[in-house]
């Protein structure tokens, strides 16, 4: 039995994926802990001029018991916050889901939360600044991301030398209104993941799919899927850290309004952690239409993070626009920022 995955889930559940978080109460199998982060950054590129933004702030609250028999049952809600302006939108939700876990049976989660599609896709998802924007093309009704309305299934066993990881998940039907791309009628939608673990590298798989009916696409419903690959070897922030996306995708990826009908999309980002806490790292991104033949984008991004104390971060990236063939305009970009962890 491999239960490096299942109890990775707990310790997330529980404290969360930050490096720091604050338990306010543990007593007879139950805690309540609360974390997140607050970041702010001067961001800026040749075509617009520098301003503070924030990047992804969030809270979250979450709770876990002790049922019994090797049982442990966990919710979580976590909210965006707009920590820049007021008004009505304060706080949006990005998590919110309850799940039950068991070092043999395996871990099922219901609600908005991390999908296994993420698993697979998302491990050159690290960098601050900039990473991977390609899986959040509407993750949320396409499950790439933090996934709307799913129930997940996860469980690891142990193949000697080997650790095997499986992951599924479903999403039910989903009405989208509007006239953005991803403006439509999600059907039922599935997904499952593989991975494999050897030492300090491991390899997946991924397939995600179920029809969707796009507004701006007449005749009817469409498959949008997409097979993910990934490979990484490391644990980023210490030492080296290698890691490589390739996904093939029917209407997951769009431009503006326009859902790409057939795209690649790929990532790779190498980094290495200093004993000194100072993280250097140099992400590829692109995204090509291979309908039309054309590039949808696709960048370069040099990264430094340094870590003050386990909960006070700093970091810098530059991202260099490699060309496109859409709007043929270039745009490099800066972000210097802190994020303090709750």
């Amino acid at each position: 039995m491999n239960k490096k995955i299942i109890a990775l889930a707990v310790a997330a559940a529980a404290f969360g994926t930050q490096a720091s978080a604050v338990e306010l109460y543990n007593n007879d199998g139950s805690t309540f802990s609360i974390g997140g982060h607050v970041t702010a950054a001067i961001q800026g590129s040749e075509e617009n001029d520098a301003s503070v933004e924030a990047v992804s702030p969030r809270i979250n609250f979450t709770a876990t018991q002790d049922l019994g028999h090797g049982f442990t049952a966990d919710a979580r809600g976590e909210w965006a916050m707009n920590m820049l302006e007021g008004g009505d939108n304060t706080f949006t939700t990005r998590l919110g889901y309850i799940g039950v876990t068991h070092e043999d049976f395996g871990r099922a989660v219901a609600g908005t939360q991390w999908s296994p599609y993420y698993d697979i896709a998302g491990v050159a998802d690290m960098p601050i600044a900039f990473a991977n924007d390609f899986l959040y093309d509407n993750h949320g009704k396409l499950g790439t991301g933090r996934a709307d309305k799913m129930v997940s299934y996860r469980n690891g066993f142990d193949l000697g030398s080997v650790g095997l990881n499986i992951g599924a998940g479903w999403q039910g039907d989903n009405l989208e209104g509007g006239a953005e791309a991803d403006a439509g009628n999600y059907g039922n939608r599935a997904q499952i993941a593989l991975s494999a673990d050897v030492a300090a590298f491991t390899v997946g798989y991924v397939y995600n799919t179920g029809n969707v009916n796009f507004a701006t696409i007449a005749g009817g419903s469409v498959d949008a899927n997409s097979h993910a690959f990934s490979a990484k070897y490391g644990s980023y922030g210490d030492g080296l850290y290698v890691a490589a996306v390739y996904a093939m995708n029917e209407y997951m990826n769009s431009y503006g309004t326009e859902a790409l009908a057939e795209t690649s999309a790929y990532e790779f980002l190498a980094a290495y952690a200093l004993s000194n806490s100072l993280n250097l790292s140099i992400n590829y991104e692109g995204v090509e239409d291979d309908a039309a033949s054309e590039t949808v984008r696709s960048e370069m991004a040099l990264q430094a993070e340094y870590n003050f104390t386990n909960s006070f971060v700093g970091f810098a990236g530059y991202q260099i626009d490699l060309g496109n063939d859409k709007n043929n305009i270039e745009d490099n970009k800066y972000s210097v920022g802190v994020r303090y962890y709750l």
